[in-house]
C-alpha cells in the first residue's frame, strides 16, 4: 500500500502526505454515500408515515454530510493553517460572486432555526400560495394553490421559491399561531324581500356549520395567545346587515380552517338555497334593466 502511495505521488508530482489525505479524503466521501444510502433504504422501509420518513431521511443526510465535513477537516487541518490567507481570499471572491447563493443558504438557516413555517404549513410569499413540502439549503417548495383554481384547492403545479425570499418578501402562515382564519359569504338580497327573516335564516344556517369550529378556535386561540398578541373578543358566528345599490347585503362572517374553506361554504350556500326556495319573500338580487319606449305622444311607457 505504501508502495502505492509513492509510485501514484511520484507520477503526479505532490507529496506524499498530500497523496495520503487525498485517498483518505476519497474514502470517507465513498463511505459516506454508501452509509446514507444503507439509511435511506432501510428508513424507507421501516417508516410508514410519509411526514416521519422526510425528517429522518434528511436528518440522516444532513448528519453523515456534516460528519464527512469534520473528517475532512481534521485530515486537512494542517494544510488549512498554510493556505488560510488563500482561503479568505478565495471565499471573499466567491462571496461577492455567489451573492444569491450565499443569501439562500442565510435564509435556509433563518427557515431552520426561526421557523417562520415548517413542512406542511400553508403559506403565501409575495403572489405565490400554497403548502410545504420541501425545504432545502437553496430553495423550499410549495404546492401551489389558487391562481385560476377558484377557492383555495391546489393547481396541481410546484413553485421552487429562494431560501433568500424570506428576508424580501412578507411571509403570511396560514397554519402557526392561530389555525383558523375568518371568512365571510354575502347573500345579496332584494329591497323588496324580508331582510329581517333572511337575517334569522342565515344565522341558524352559519352556527349550524361553524359551532363546532368555534369551540375548536377557542383552543387554538388560547394556545396561540401565548406566543402572539392575538385577543378576540368575538368568535361565535354573526351576521352583518349592509345596503347596497341592488338591494340588501347580508354577510355570514365565521371561522374556518384554510383547507376546509371551500367545503364549508359549498355546504352553507346549499342550505342558503334550500331555505329561500321555501319562502315566497325573500328573493336573490342581480343585475336588470328596465327599458322604457318613447311612444308619439311624448310619453315614456315601459313595455
Amino acid at each position: 500500500m505504501r508502495l502505492l502511495i509513492d509510485q501514484i505521488s511520484s507520477y503526479i508530482g505532490i507529496e506524499v502526505h498530500t497523496t495520503e489525505n487525498i485517498l483518505l479524503s476519497l474514502l470517507i466521501i465513498f463511505l459516506g454515500i454508501i452509509f446514507r444510502w444503507i439509511a435511506v433504504g432501510i428508513l424507507s422501509r421501516r417508516l410508514a408515515d410519509a411526514k416521519d420518513k422526510y425528517y429522518w431521511i434528511r436528518a440522516v443526510k444532513y448528519s453523515i454530510g456534516v460528519l464527512n465535513i469534520i473528517l475532512l477537516f481534521i485530515i486537512w487541518g494542517s494544510e488549512f493553517q498554510s493556505l488560510a490567507t488563500f482561503i479568505g481570499l478565495i471565499s471573499a471572491a466567491l462571496t461577492i460572486a455567489l451573492k444569491d447563493l450565499v443569501i439562500n443558504m442565510a435564509g435556509w438557516i433563518f427557515i431552520i432555526m426561526r421557523k417562520p413555517f415548517q413542512l406542511g404549513d400553508r403559506i403565501q410569499v409575495g403572489e405565490h400560495r400554497g403548502d410545504v413540502i420541501d425545504v432545502r439549503v437553496f430553495q423550499f417548495t410549495i404546492n401551489e394553490i389558487g391562481n385560476w383554481v377558484d377557492a383555495d384547492q391546489s393547481t396541481g403545479r410546484i413553485i421552487h421559491i429562494p431560501n433568500g425570499k424570506v428576508f424580501t418578501e412578507p411571509q403570511a402562515n396560514f397554519s402557526q399561531g392561530f389555525s383558523h382564519i375568518w371568512h365571510e359569504i354575502d347573500v345579496l338580497i332584494t329591497f323588496e324581500s324580508d331582510w329581517q327573516k333572511t337575517k334569522e335564516i342565515l344565522t341558524e344556517i352559519v352556527n349550524k356549520h361553524a359551532s363546532t369550529l368555534t369551540k375548536e378556535a377557542k383552543r387554538t386561540l388560547r394556545a396561540a395567545s401565548e406566543k402572539y398578541m392575538i385577543i378576540y373578543n368575538q368568535l361565535t358566528p354573526i351576521v352583518y346587515t349592509k345596503v347596497k345599490e341592488s338591494g340588501v347585503q347580508l354577510s355570514m362572517r365565521f371561522l374556518i380552517t384554510p383547507r376546509r374553506r371551500r367545503g364549508a361554504e359549498e355546504a352553507i350556500w346549499e342550505d342558503v338555497l334550500i331555505a329561500f326556495a321555501k319562502h315566497d319573500n325573500i328573493n336573490l338580487a342581480y343585475p336588470t334593466q328596465r327599458i322604457y319606449f318613447d311612444n308619439s305622444d311624448g310619453n315614456l311607457n315601459k313595455p
